[in-house]
């Protein structure tokens, strides 16, 4: 796919993966819509991205992606300013500390912005994204996923047996489950959908959590790769023509890698997508 001209939307730019990706694809000519929690970071990141780029065409739209009514708000002036989307990069990503946090809409904090929010998003954007020449959804999941061996729909949110790195392998889990039924839906349309592990980045992502999740990241950063690094994958994902023949599949280093077997598991992705379209109370895909 030609990024010239195309239009990339981006959760989870104004840091980390998410900005160097948005600064990649603004340099390669793309159109970007950056939602954003924070509008004066939002604003700060698209001067910088304008500043190295020369390339303007950069706006902001502003939404907490733990908050539902914020998502299907922000739909709104999103179709104002574009005809379609080719490329909705879900990105945005959440560690919580040690308590056990809840989201607006009574949802456990991770369980609403790395996998509430992905699956809401996609499906107010649904309608652009069908109005493109060609689309592509891109769900940055990670290897974490692994971290998670069931899956129980009695306790989804962890209300019993709570800890920061369970909810983050779990969210990880479902973003690669909500990627597979995504895909049996979007069979024989414009649309093609894939998650993917980034590596592990040395950015501020764990800087919001405690306890021995802070403890890891911090031992870990010696061995940990850089933004530029943990953004190919995503931009192959975004860029690459041969990319359009993928759908459905997990990618770790630009190629495809077979996830957890728990990841694999169609029935479980189905009953995922069906749990979540009851929280949501959308059914649009």
């Amino acid at each position: 796919m030609t990024i010239q001209g195309k239009i990339c939307l981006i959760t989870g730019a104004t840091s980390g993966i998410g900005q160097v990706t948005a600064l990649e694809l603004a340099r390669q000519g793309a159109q970007l819509g950056l939602i954003v929690r924070n509008p004066q970071k939002g604003e700060a990141t698209r001067q910088e991205i304008i500043r190295q780029t020369g390339n303007e065409s950069i706006q902001i739209f502003v939404a907490d992606m733990a908050s539902q009514a914020q998502i299907r708000a922000v739909a709104e002036p999103i179709q104002q300013a574009y005809p379609h989307i080719d490329i909705l990069l879900n990105n945005a990503g959440f560690i919580a500390g040690n308590r056990r946090e809840l989201s607006a809409d009574g949802w456990e904090q991770t369980f609403a912005v790395n996998h509430m929010g992905y699956f809401t998003l996609t499906q107010v954007l649904f309608e652009m994204l069908k109005a493109a020449p060609e689309a592509r959804v891109i769900n940055v999941a990670s290897e974490a996923h692994r971290f998670s061996n069931q899956l129980d729909f009695d306790n989804l949110q962890l209300q019993r047996g709570y800890s920061a790195m369970k909810a983050y392998g779990l969210s990880k889990l479902h973003n690669i489950l909500f990627t597979k039924s995504l895909a049996k839906r979007l069979e024989g349309t414009n649309i093609t959908t894939n998650s993917l592990h980034p590596g592990v980045v040395a950015t501020g992502f764990a800087s919001t959590s405690s306890g021995f999740f802070k403890v890891l990241a911090q031992l870990a950063r010696p061995m940990m790769i850089s933004a530029q690094k943990g953004a190919e994958t995503s931009l192959y994902l975004a860029t690459a023509a041969e990319a359009a023949q993928y759908n459905g599949l997990y990618f770790d280093k630009k190629r495809p890698r077979t996830p957890s077997a728990l990841a694999q598991n169609p029935e479980k992705a189905e009953k995922l997508w069906e749990v979540s379209e009851a929280l949501s109370g959308l059914k649009l895909i």
